[in-house]
């Protein structure tokens, strides 16, 4: 529903922000070191990407995207052993 104000402004009501994650036990959250082990939302193997419900977004190249803006490299572990 949309309202105006006594200037003729158009007033939207505020959209509340759901925390994605709704289920028990709650998935680690976007901040938390094993932000990794929450539930998928969308998987995209074509694109390479997926969403997690923490709002993660995690990149086959084990970067991520978390939901602040905020970029983590990719991780892969390092190989530390060479078939001889």
């Amino acid at each position: 529903m949309n309202t105006s104000s006594s200037r003729g402004t158009l007033i939207t009501p505020q959209r509340k922000n759901l925390p994605m994650c709704q289920h028990q036990p709650s998935c680690p959250t976007s901040d938390s070191a094993d932000r990794d082990a929450a539930r998928l939302v969308a998987h995209h193997p074509e694109q390479g990407w997926s969403l997690l419900c923490n709002g993660v977004l995690l990149f086959e190249d084990t970067g991520e995207l978390l939901p602040d803006g905020q970029i983590i490299a990719p991780h892969r572990p390092l190989v530390t052993a060479r078939a001889a």
